[in-house]
């Protein structure tokens, strides 16, 4: 592994998956271009609704445990080679190009075979957010504040209710939405 983290066995499994598979791909641009490039840092840590993002300052490819996990045949044959068609396309073209231009349409279709898509259409299972409820003087009205300004007011900021203008208060009471 190229870092040094907490793994479960099935995380592991889908690590080696997501390395071998990253291997064969940089393999099949290799005997077709008759060059070598240089192998990425891999990471298994992405959220959020991105499937895998390519960091070419950085020689980086993140991908998202959950959509892998839950779109493993198709994640393998398409989203993988789809990042790294972009560390391939920079490093032959150089960093000017854009993301999906048709310097990396090329790789996608000449060397992976495969059709130029912007984004995958995988299911996303948004997560529940957590709000802290705060109350003003207003009569029955609360203001549902997210965590990063709940941790704000922690560290001294204060919100004011733009109805009554007072501060608002902590009523200890959480909500999830």
């Amino acid at each position: 592994m190229h870092q040094t983290q907490k793994v479960n066995i099935n995380e592991e499994a889908l690590f080696n998956l997501l390395s071998l598979k990253i291997s064969t791909s940089y393999v099949q641009a290799e005997l077709l271009f008759k060059r070598s490039f240089t192998r990425p840092t891999i990471r298994l840590d992405l959220q959020g609704n991105n499937a895998g993002t390519a960091n070419p300052y950085n020689n980086l490819l993140r991908f998202n445990k959950s959509l892998f996990f839950a779109n493993q045949q198709h994640f393998l044959e398409q989203t993988v080679p789809h990042e790294v068609a972009h560390l391939i396309a920079y490093q032959l073209f150089g960093l000017h190009i854009k993301p999906h231009g048709k310097e990396w349409q090329h790789i996608m279709q000449i060397v992976y075979q495969l059709p130029a898509e912007r984004c995958h259409h995988y299911p996303i299972i948004k997560k529940k957010k957590r709000y802290y409820i705060y109350n003003c003087q207003c009569a029955n009205l609360i203001h549902p504040l997210t965590a990063r300004r709940h941790y704000l007011i922690s560290q001294g900021y204060q919100y004011i209710c733009k109805y009554c203008r007072k501060t608002l208060h902590n009523t200890g009471k959480i909500d999830y939405h």
